[in-house]
């Protein structure tokens, strides 16, 4: 919205009368981009929104039901609305309901996710409200139940918020299949996206469209919003060498605290989430209310947070992901990222978070972690001024997110093959799932396929006479609807104190590392383990000194706009007055004592130091695909003999060290290490494994949770490993490895980074060889000091090292 003016007229002849006088109450006018999604509303088209943060683009999303349901009261489902996040549900669900009541207009507005109690829930399915918001996880379980035909089949308009969030992964394949199951319920329905951060609108609006026919989408642009103003912290001292947290600036970013009405706070990890809390609580001299948020706090927690900061009780709020999207806190006037920000898109959507007004700009401070990232952080803040949104990658439909979703639509009812797959296709990510393979799914939920058809727990669908698939039993309808879901997390324990007051969870392989009388820090509190169970960890608070808690989230690659702007830094030299000095002689002296890789050169430079020989690559193609690169050369290294001693990596480069120095890197980078080591050491590793036991789980091979009962980790683990083997040894061709080994190439080795670093290294590969360490090599090296040192003295230890290495690297003799 925006402030009327006295030119401007205050109601839109479109608007019905109601609408227009509130709009008028309140001193506001309609945007440009809400009149078009009226108007698109108005001629039953769907629509993709892409707007500024701050833009209104959720009241864009329901005004047009808001007015259906004003000009033609009815009871029943009218207006679906998805989103990535429970919170993001929860508070748009508290923003529309104030205009809603303003307006004083009958209509009903109910949020459903995980955290709905279940007679809620019961009830949701009898007697809807006009609105529900909900999760894509929650939509294909109401789509389990017999009465989804009832529930959906007036149903008018689905809005899906954050669309960017999740289109291009499995929680988008398990959206886009309920969006074609729900076509076929409501024909007439139609469907909304929005989004503050696109980069291939045309590519969301074929997924958004029934049929990808990318035609029957009107696409509406917002009004460009004040340009955002970020600036980049300079340390009191140096630029680190090392390190990717920032921490070195809590001190800084609490003066900023000091001097802003509300700050976010923003980590790339939970773990880092809870050690920048800790160290700001240490600066905060002014005891000034500040707080944490992240994915394994309890709801509680979570819930308890977000309404200080809604009411305006905290001067700063810690968070990592969980808050990136659309939580709409308008006095929130600072947006602070520790650490570097990985790509330009997540960068707008984070400084978004600040202000919250289209006219007003964004405020945000970017804290690097080590010079490489302030590089990183000047190529982010440069992509944000041009524009440049991070590239959106589509693929094709995971299969087991379609077995998954097969087994729903078994639930609420027999189905006819041929009709299903013909409605499945209509979904973008699976219209071009062939017959074949569809059988082969429909196989898999029939039997388990050949290897385990024996076996009567894994005969969940049947064929009648008629030729109509059905469920074999009511059991394994209760199954599917306890273990559905996409997000596969880690295996966790509940973190309770004596009395059962849950703080959250825990991954179980870092409560496996810790001793009754161990001491960790979480929700912001330092905690010391009691006693330990299958499901529980009881703490109680102390005030000894505590580690933090260490996760297996995915880590956030590099963006590849990114990489490529920090490459032409390098080689600029009229880019580096921008920088600090030290980061300038850090340049210069690479510059002198070996060289800068050019863009589109892979630079690898070879050096003894202490007994051993080191060879450090710099392919700028991020962390998960240095790491699958590391494993494969030092694989081939010890096949050539060079006896390799280890490998360390950052979103930069790839450093390997060994006993025998390398004399002919180019050999151990050559394309066919793909074909040969890659398939390998996949097969071989527990990458395979743990890919497996996701794709098993998502397609219900393997049950998360029994009535009454979830199973621990390790169970889960067990039982999908039994059949891994099982399958590996008889069935090698079977659905679920397939599905296995594409996430493995995809999503835990970033292969496609792989193949592309692989394709021009013959071609583009530059080798010096140094008679030491070089400058540009210092923050990777310092990694192998951080893997030698304990976590009590590893930050003196590391700053040690790292000094003895850049004094090495920089000595101009």
């Amino acid at each position: 919205m925006r402030r009327t003016s006295a030119t401007t007229p205050s109601a839109d002849p479109a608007l019905h009368p109601t609408i227009a006088a509130w709009l008028q109450g309140r001193g506001w006018a309609l945007r440009r981009h809400q009149r078009d999604m009226l108007a698109a509303a108005a001629d039953r088209r769907h629509a993709l929104l892409v707007a500024a943060t701050g833009a209104g683009k959720t009241l864009s999303g329901f005004l047009p039901s808001i007015q259906s349901l004003i000009e033609q009261p009815r009871d029943g489902l009218h207006t679906l609305y998805v989103s990535p996040l429970k919170a993001l549900a929860v508070d748009v669900r508290r923003n529309l309901l104030a205009p809603i009541e303003e307006m004083g207009v009958d209509i009903t507005v109910e949020a459903r996710s995980g955290d709905t109690p279940s007679d809620r829930k019961a009830r949701q399915r009898q007697r809807p409200p006009n609105m529900l918001l909900t999760t894509p996880e929650s939509l294909s379980l109401l789509l389990s139940y017999p009465e989804a035909a009832d529930m959906f089949g007036r149903l008018d308009t689905i809005v899906i918020d954050e669309v960017h969030a999740f289109a291009t992964g499995k929680r988008g394949d398990l959206l886009a299949l309920s969006m074609a199951r729900l076509q076929t319920l409501a024909p007439d329905l139609r469907r909304v996206a929005l989004s503050a951060t696109v980069a291939d609108p045309d590519g969301y609006r074929a997924w958004l469209a029934p049929d990808g026919d990318i035609g029957a989408v009107t696409l509406v642009e917002g009004e460009p919003g004040a340009d955002p103003e970020i600036d980049i912290l300079l340390p009191t001292g140096r630029v680190p060498w090392s390190g990717h947290s920032g921490r070195y600036a809590a001190e800084q970013v609490m003066r900023l605290i000091e001097r802003n009405r509300t700050t976010l706070v923003f980590c790339n990890t939970r773990s880092l989430a809870e050690l920048i809390f800790q160290d700001l609580w240490s600066a905060n001299d002014q005891k000034l209310p500040i707080g944490v948020h992240h994915g394994s706090l309890s709801i509680e927690a979570r819930r308890k947070v977000e309404a200080a900061m809604a009411d305006g009780r905290l001067r700063a709020l810690v968070c990592t992901a969980s808050l990136d999207l659309g939580v709409d806190w308008g006095d929130v006037d600072c947006v602070v990222q520790m650490g570097a920000p990985k790509g330009s898109s997540r960068l707008l959507q984070r400084i978004g978070r600040a202000n919250h007004r289209l006219d007003e700009p964004s405020r945000a401070v970017l804290v690097p972690g080590n010079r490489f990232e302030y590089l990183e952080a000047q190529a982010a803040l440069d992509a944000v001024e041009a524009g440049e949104l991070d590239p959106d990658l589509f693929r094709a439909g995971a299969l087991d997110v379609l077995a998954q979703h097969v087994m729903a639509v078994a639930c609420a009812g027999s189905f006819e093959e041929a009709e299903l797959l013909d409605e499945v296709r209509g979904a973008l990510p699976y219209s071009a799932l062939d017959a074949d393979t569809f059988s082969r799914v429909l196989g898999f939920i029939e039997s388990g396929g050949y290897s385990l058809k024996a076996y009567d727990r894994f005969k969940r669908l049947t064929r009648d006479a008629d030729g109509r698939w059905r469920v074999s039993h009511p059991r394994f309808v209760q199954q599917h609807r306890l273990n559905a879901g996409i997000i596969v997390d880690a295996t966790t324990l509940d973190v309770r104190f004596k009395n059962g007051r849950k703080l959250g969870t825990v991954e179980e392989y870092f409560a496996s590392t810790l001793s009754v009388g161990d001491t960790f820090f979480f929700a912001g509190l330092s905690l010391e383990v009691e006693r330990m169970d299958t499901a529980d960890l009881i703490v109680r608070s102390t005030s000894r000194p505590a580690r933090i808690p260490t996760y297996v989230g995915t880590r956030m690659p590099l963006s590849t706009s990114l990489a490529d702007r920090v490459r032409v830094f390098l080689d600029d030299r009229s880019e580096w007055d921008r920088f600090p000095t030290d980061v300038h002689e850090w340049l210069d002296a690479q510059a002198r004592r070996s060289r800068l890789p050019q863009p589109g050169e892979l630079l690898v430079e070879t050096f003894p130091r202490e007994g051993r020989h080191y060879m450090v690559a710099y392919s700028f193609e991020g962390w998960n695909a240095h790491q699958s690169l590391g494993m494969l050369v030092t694989k081939r290294m010890e096949a050539q003999g060079l006896k390799p001693l280890g490998f360390v990596s950052n979103d930069y480069a790839l450093a390997c060290y060994s006993l025998d120095p390398i004399t002919d890197p180019a050999a151990l980078f050559s394309k066919d290490i793909l074909a040969d080591e890659f398939v390998e050491w996949v097969q071989g590793s527990n990458l395979l494994k743990r890919a497996f036991r996701e794709v098993a789980v998502i397609g219900g091979l393997v049950e998360r949770q029994h009535p009454g009962k979830r199973k621990t980790g390790k169970q889960v683990t067990f039982s999908t490993d039994l059949i891994y083997d099982v399958l590996r040894r008889y069935e090698p061709d079977h659905l679920l490895l397939r599905a296995a080994w594409e996430d493995a190439r995809a999503r835990m080795t970033d292969v496609g980074r792989l193949a592309s670093l692989l394709d021009r290294a013959a071609d583009t590969m530059v080798h010096v060889d140094l008679g030491r360490v070089s400058p540009l090599a210092v923050p990777v090296l310092v990694l192998i000091g951080r893997e030698r040192v304990s976590s009590s003295a590893a930050d003196d230890a590391l700053l040690i090292e790292a000094e003895a290495l850049a004094a090495e690297a920089m000595r101009e003799d």
